[in-house]
């Protein structure tokens, strides 16, 4: 009786290892897990590139925007100058006109006097 006891446990104990998963299954495991971890890896490191992207591209567009906000003012400063210049020219001109006017004036008086 101790005979077949003793290899019904032991054909018992044979049945729940054999079961259990072989070294080619733990192998196979092992490698899709480590392939899980470096795919998480290469997701995160691609975020962090773009994330640092998205900082420089936004910097970019800040840094254009001013730019192009001091051209524009420039720009403005440049044509009110511009304006400024025209006007200045046009009360010379209508100074030189009044004079040449009164001068005009004086010779009728003097020619009607005289």
């Amino acid at each position: 009786m101790k005979k077949v006891l003793l290899s019904l446990t032991a054909l018992s104990i044979l049945a729940v290892v054999s079961c259990g998963p072989s070294a080619e299954e733990m192998a196979k495991k092992a490698k899709a897990t480590a392939d899980s971890v470096a795919a998480v890896a290469a997701a995160e490191a691609e975020a962090a590139d773009a994330k640092a992207q998205a900082a420089q591209d936004s910097i970019a567009a800040v840094a254009a925007a001013a730019e192009a906000s001091a051209k524009a003012m420039a720009d403005s400063i440049a044509a009110a100058a511009e304006a400024a210049k025209t006007q200045v020219k046009t009360v010379v001109k209508k100074a030189k006109t009044n004079e040449q006017k009164n001068k005009e004036d004086k010779k009728v008086l003097q020619q009607q006097k005289g």
